[in-house]
């Protein structure tokens, strides 16, 4: 069921996601409001999305050229509909309520941009659009939308898969069992069954968790520091807790983990000029870029990459990628493979010259190397899913340092092998050798296996995979299939470690 799913939100970026899963719950309370099943009217809630929406978009693309930003489109219709969908939709003619919900999508854009340090907003945007009416205009947030019961499946399905996409779990969790638990303390046993009712059916419980706190841009990376978040919100968020006479809106308890996030994220955003673009395999090249400043990263984590798109498709101008160079080296690489099919993104990629910019940002991924240098390691990388390994390899061949690791890579053809350099080296000057296998038996050089990494293959290569941790990166159904195989070797899921980021190439 789970790869059903994969297979499903792997189809779409993180952004796409967002923003159809907020538009669903949007058409499903017009349409209730319609049908009168619900208390709000239709009508002025069409006229609150195209007002917001209009100014979200207005206001961010007015920021962006003012502060010389590019803009990710997508990013502003997101916030604008979580305003939509907490913010009281007010009628054409009521003028005050026509410029809270204005005065709320204004100041939300413009966090971005006036409320940033080292090119990155400290606050989650729409938590600030909607804390400033309540805090200066005594205008607080309705959160309306959490108590439409009818559209508890909609919200709760489409929250599923978005956290899913996100691999954003453990903070969920980690915020629900510290709200609860606050929310419980000083209880009776019999008190607790309405409280639990009046939390999750009539509190913004669910869609908070689900949307705003899962938020990426100021959401911890680091596991550790991800799951502190959580419960901090989740015990700011509950009625229990209170500082002096001051109890914390949902929107102001985000706030206050968003300056958690930027104390102990200390990475922003990273101009990165383009020096040189080198082919790495067949239909796949390396963009060699000179960063503004010293990026500092673990080999195998990724960035998420912006690019100011002229023909912007529906998956937007924003794409996660691994980095390819190791932490030793000065320059940032970006390996991609290009396909005929590509997004309008790989295409203005592919137009890239040197001297070119690009915007990266959100260093994130926890698939990095133990800090034991004895514990023994598989790497399986599939096509293009070899450049966080590149990463590794690199830094190990730049420290002199040998580690008990092999590597197992499947390909189509043996054309498509890319950093063989690096893979020869690595096999020559520290003992880890790579075996190869290809999808195409008339493409295969002497050697090499024949067909995909399968169960034979790692019994022959990988005697002793059960001592072994295993990294896995490449397409998600070679990445659910190898997983599948090694859970049937009696491999346990703690030492399968998957190469994953919330985005789509």
């Amino acid at each position: 069921m789970l790869n059903l799913v994969d297979s499903l939100v792997d189809r779409i970026t993180m952004y796409r996601l967002v923003l159809y899963y907020l538009a669903a719950l949007l058409a499903g309370a017009f349409l209730l409001g319609m049908f009168r099943v619900i208390a709000i009217d239709p009508t002025a809630l069409a006229f609150s999305a195209v007002v917001v929406t209009f100014f979200a978009w207005a206001s961010n693309t007015l920021f962006a050229r003012i502060f010389g930003a590019v803009p990710n489109i997508e990013s502003g219709y997101i916030t604008a509909l979580i305003l939509v969908l907490i913010l009281d939709p007010p009628t054409a003619t009521n003028l005050a309520g026509v410029g809270v919900v204005v005065f709320a999508a204004v100041w939300a854009m413009a966090s971005k941009y006036v409320l940033a340090a080292r090119r990155r907003h400290i606050f989650n945007p729409a938590a600030l659009g909607l804390a400033l009416p309540g805090l200066l205009l005594a205008e607080p947030a309705s959160w309306w939308i959490s108590t439409v019961t009818p559209l508890l499946p909609v919200m709760l399905i489409g929250g599923f898969l978005l956290v899913r996409k996100l691999r954003r779990f453990d903070l969920v969790l980690a915020f629900a069992a510290a709200n609860l638990i606050a929310t419980f303390i000083g209880s009776a046993p019999s008190e607790i069954p309405g409280e639990l009712r009046l939390t999750l059916l009539e509190s913004p419980f669910f869609f908070f968790a689900f949307v705003m706190l899962t938020e990426p841009l100021t959401a911890p990376q680091h596991k550790i520091w991800r799951l502190a978040y959580g419960a901090l919100v989740g015990v700011l968020m509950s009625p229990n807790f209170h500082v002096g006479s001051y109890y914390f809106a949902p929107e102001v308890a985000l706030l206050a983990g968003n300056l958690v996030t930027f104390a102990v994220s200390p990475q922003g955003r990273v101009i990165l000029t383009l020096e040189r673009i080198e082919r790495a395999a067949t239909e796949a090249y390396d963009f060699v870029f000179r960063p503004d400043r010293r990026l500092a990263f673990a080999a195998g984590q990724y960035l998420e990459w912006t690019l100011p798109l002229r023909r912007p498709d529906t998956r937007g101008n924003r794409r996660y990628f691994t980095i390819a160079s190791a932490p030793t080296e000065e320059s940032v690489r970006l390996g991609v493979k290009f396909s005929a099919e590509g997004s309008a993104f790989k295409r203005e990629l592919a137009e890239l010259r040197p001297g070119d910019t690009i915007v990266a940002s959100q260093l994130a991924g926890s698939f990095t190397l133990p800090a034991d240098r004895e514990r023994k390691l598989a790497f399986i990388a599939g096509g293009i899913g070899i450049t966080p390994f590149r990463s590794m390899l690199v830094e190990l061949l730049d420290r002199d340092e040998p580690r008990p690791i092999v590597v197992l890579y499947g390909i189509r053809r043996s054309g498509e092998i890319a950093y063989r350099d690096v893979l020869d080296a690595a096999e020559n000057r520290l003992g880890i050798p790579t075996y190869y296998t290809v999808a195409e038996p008339d493409a295969a050089e002497e050697g090499m296996s024949v067909g995909f990494v399968s169960e034979a293959m790692i019994r022959r290569h990988v005697p002793d995979f059960a001592e072994r941790t295993f990294y896995v990166s490449g397409p998600q159904p070679m990445v659910s299939a190898v997983r599948h195989i090694l859970r049937g070797l009696g491999v346990p899921f703690w030492r399968i470690k998957i190469d994953f980021f919330p985005g789509l190439a």
